[in-house]
């Protein structure tokens, strides 16, 4: 027995072992050497859907090298602009991202390419509508044979939970602050109210009008020639090329005989190689140093990290930590604050916009919106210096919400009794199966008002004007970024770039002056990661390659609720509390 159990112990170990050598001698293998460009490149630039900000798994990377994000694909482009051994590039959208703002960051980057004068042409192998608005930034647009040009519009689609719920005898009992504020409407309703229905209206009809004002910038066509057309969608290849809104039909090995790029004996390059290079390498990335922190993910207390569910949780100790070290860094002149975040809780907001506002007496800092940083996400760019918001971001949503899902009802069906025991008035307050009470109620009611009317005398303090003026476009209502820079909750429309400009003019540099963007937090290398108590099946489990425990899963199923304490006041975007969205 005692040889047995030894044998397994020291197998266990020379196994670990064995994979950490094998790890360490990828993660060299990997980041090793840096890809060679031939003259007369052509860069074949992939643009997957759903685009990350940046790489944050160092497992995953030194296993696979790193993956295409938002970050690389815009550093893709700028290295191409001014490496002359690249004479065009390729660009292959391959998926819709999941919301706007990230598409026209992409969008914006081709267009800063195409300043270059080389050529920039778009293959589709199929053409939804944001791949194709997201394609038509380009030269020249070409699609596969064969595959339709899907352009149909925007339409968003809200899933309503509370029929599942009394059908299982559970109580879903939510407060808000603001008559807007429908990020509890999926629990508590079956339908949209009319409040969530104007809102809904209001941002589709508007990106609406982005994206038609986008094709017909980059088609050169008239925008009621283009609402045409879209009401026309979706089109056969033949009919689409026959409307003018693609360029050529093509498979991607005659992309070769196409012009421009048939007068040049060119060499195809990768991304999957090319985003290796470093911005150094070609003279970017140079100069005065502004810090670029990330603040991404759904807000919570404590370090952050990953979900059950796969996505980032924005820690609020972490992004703290690296806003001071950004401050703190006498080398930094400015702070670029990139956000990414539905919100979360409001208490790690509240703790977040605090450091934002503590670094913004010391030098700049500029808030820019990439897809979403409505309610708690708006929360934190209050306290600085300016907000650069891509129009199609997602933001505003200043409200409250809170509540909890009593599930008395769901235990007595399935045979199980839960006799409280409580010492105090309020002890019972967060209840897993019971409602509140009226007193409960009105408790819970008053704490909510409280945080909400904080929210907006903050906003009104960072936008220099009332709480009554913050009120009236507040009540919880998300708005585009460009519905946001009407009504004064955003003061530019752009991407990282225009917020980078704006730090610039903040410090007295001049707009052409190239700068080093220090990136905070910076990602953990291999070694760090093994250093911080790594284990190889906890690794594995995490990246989804061994089965979850049915702990996990149990767990999973109610996820978005249960990263909050009980009754925590949330100030979250509508539909960030639905599992898998």
């Amino acid at each position: 027995m005692h040889r047995g159990v030894k044998f397994i112990f020291v197998f266990l170990l020379l196994a670990v072992m064995a994979s950490m050598g094998g790890m360490v001698a990828m993660y060299f293998f990997v980041s090793g050497s840096a890809p060679s460009v031939s003259t007369n490149s052509v860069l074949v630039l992939p643009v997957p859907g759903g685009l990350s900000e940046r790489e944050g798994n160092p497992l995953l990377t030194a296993f696979a090298g790193p993956g295409a994000t938002l970050a690389s694909v815009v550093e893709s482009l700028r290295k191409a602009k001014v490496d002359q051994r690249i004479r065009g590039v390729i660009l292959a959208p391959a998926g819709p991202q999941v919301y706007w703002g990230k598409a026209q960051e992409i969008r914006d980057a081709i267009v800063d390419y195409r300043e270059s004068g080389k050529p920039i042409v778009a293959f589709l192998e199929y053409g939804s509508t944001q791949e194709y608005y997201v394609a038509s930034a380009a030269n020249k647009v070409f699609l596969k044979p064969g595959s339709p040009l899907d352009l149909v519009g925007v339409a968003s689609y809200e899933m309503f939970l509370r029929g599942l719920f009394d059908n299982i005898d559970a109580y879903p009992d939510m407060l808000n602050a603001g008559d807007f504020k429908t990020a509890a409407n999926q629990y508590t309703e079956t339908t949209m109210t009319p409040e969530h229905r104007e809102m809904a209206e209001s941002l589709n009809n508007d990106l609406y009008e982005q994206l038609v004002e986008g094709i017909a910038d980059g088609r050169k066509l008239d925008e009621d020639e283009v609402r045409r057309l879209i009401d026309e969608g979706p089109f056969l290849p033949k009919d689409a090329l026959q409307a003018g809104l693609i360029d050529g039909l093509v498979y991607a090995d005659e992309l070769k005989r196409q012009p421009p790029f048939d007068e040049v004996n060119w060499r195809e390059i990768h991304d999957s190689e090319y985003r290796q290079l470093s911005l150094e390498s070609v003279g970017l990335n140079r100069g005065r140093r502004i810090a670029l922190v990330y603040a991404n993910g759904t807000i919570n207390s404590g370090a952050g990290g990953i979900d059950l569910l796969g996505g980032e949780v924005l820690g609020s100790d972490s992004v703290i930590r690296s806003i001071r070290a950004a401050r703190d860094d006498d080398s930094v002149r400015a702070i670029v604050l990139r956000i990414d975040s539905p919100g979360g809780s409001a208490v790690a907001s509240d703790a977040i916009w605090r450091e934002v506002g503590l670094a913004a007496q010391e030098k700049p800092v500029i808030a820019s919106m990439s897809d979403l940083a409505a309610s708690g996400g708006y929360y934190i760019a209050m306290a600085a210096d300016a907000i650069v918001a891509q129009p199609g971001t997602l933001t505003g949503s200043i409200g409250v919400v809170a509540g909890k899902i009593a599930t008395g009802g769901t235990y007595n069906k399935l045979g199980i009794t839960v006799e409280p025991v409580a010492a105090g008035r309020f002890a019972g307050i967060y209840s897993p199966v019971a409602p509140f009470t009226d007193d409960e109620r009105l408790k819970m009611q008053d704490h909510i008002d409280a945080i909400y009317d904080d929210f907006i005398t903050k906003a009104a303090e960072g936008r220099d004007t009332t709480p009554d003026a913050i009120h009236e476009v507040g009540q919880g209502r998300v708005w585009t970024g460009r519905q946001a820079k009407t009504h004064g909750l955003v003061d530019e429309l752009g991407g990282i770039g225009r917020a980078v400009a704006l730090a610039k003019d903040q410090v007295g540099l001049d707009p052409d002056e190239d700068v080093e963007l220090v990136v905070f937090p910076r990602p953990q290398s291999l070694f760090e990661l093994l250093n911080n108590g790594f284990s190889v099946s906890g690794a594995l489990a995490r990246l989804g390659w061994l089965p979850p425990s049915a702990e996990m899963v149990a767990v999973a199923a109610t996820q978005p609720l249960h990263m909050f304490r009980p009754g925590e006041p949330l100030a979250i975007l509508p539909g960030a509390l639905v599992p898998g969205q």
